[in-house]
């Protein structure tokens, strides 16, 4: 067993993908496609922002021969779908500089990678923009294309050519990988980037802040949940009142007794006279 650095971490993720061959590699078991590049950008932005975001993407390569951009993206949020989609699309938009022309000249993939899983509990989804006649038959037009991967939801329909790949990014979240379970030596030189002999002090240090920051939005978000809970009971609580108050009325029952049984005031009470009057 070898001890390594979780890749539920973008500093992880990124030290350990943004490797050419290992892309590449991750690239061509996806896409199956053979990029010819020599560089994978991290933290990538466009200068001028496309829309209102200044979006930033982990991982980011362009295939001049090819005319392929590919970006991948890890990062759980509770509007991943939606969020990645723009940044999809913003890769498009920057290309058309003219209206007179709105085919980009380079074609845009993008691969989500869902360390922390969905709610959905997919392995593969996949957004194809090609239009399609009713019988579901693309006409080549538009190449563009995401691709979401949730490596915790791999099974045996997941295709072979990248589940070694998600079973492999899997098995490091707990901290430690059984190497003799791949085959794939792209793989093995992930695990030999993250091990935890190798993580310097720098990348520990942000790994702590995105725990604290993951932590952080997790109580939010329970805290969320809590309130409201209370908030709910609270107004199923104020609407029996209410229920109960109406049937004592139609019973005609004085508004103090009424008042005193409920908790309700005397002007709720009367209001509620008023409204069934």
């Amino acid at each position: 067993m070898k001890q390594v650095a979780s890749l539920q971490y973008g500093v992880i993720f990124k030290k350990a993908f943004c490797d050419v061959d290992v892309f590449k590699g991750f690239v061509k078991a996806v896409l199956g496609i053979d990029l010819e590049i020599d560089v994978v950008e991290t933290e990538k932005a466009f200068n001028p922002v496309i829309g209102n975001v200044d979006l930033r993407f982990d991982l980011y390569a362009q295939d001049e021969k090819n005319r392929i951009i590919v970006d991948i993206q890890h990062k759980r949020n509770s509007d991943h779908y939606d969020r990645f989609l723009h940044y999809h699309c913003a890769a498009i938009l920057e290309q058309v500089a003219k209206a007179e022309n709105y085919r980009p000249p380079l074609k845009v993939f993008t691969i989500v990678v869902l360390t922390s899983g969905d709610k959905h509990q997919k392995d593969v989804l996949t957004i194809d923009f090609d239009p399609k006649d009713l019988d579901g038959n693309g006409i080549n037009e538009i190449p563009h294309k995401v691709i979401y991967l949730c490596p915790k939801y791999a099974n045996e329909k997941t295709p072979v050519a990248y589940k070694e790949w998600m079973d492999a990014i899997q098995d490091t979240l707990d901290g430690q990988v059984e190497e003799s379970n791949y085959h794939e030596l792209l793989i093995q030189k992930i695990f030999d980037a993250i091990e935890n002999d190798l993580i310097s002090p720098t990348e520990r240090a942000r790994m702590f802040d995105e725990f604290n920051d993951e932590e952080y939005k997790q109580t939010l978000f329970a805290e969320g949940i809590e309130k409201g809970i209370t908030k709910g009971l609270e107004q199923g609580e104020f609407k029996a009142k209410f229920a109960i108050a109406k049937g004592m009325l139609t019973e005609g029952l004085a508004v103090e007794i009424i008042a005193k049984l409920t908790g309700l005031t005397h002007t709720e009470i009367e209001n509620l006279q008023h409204n069934e009057a």
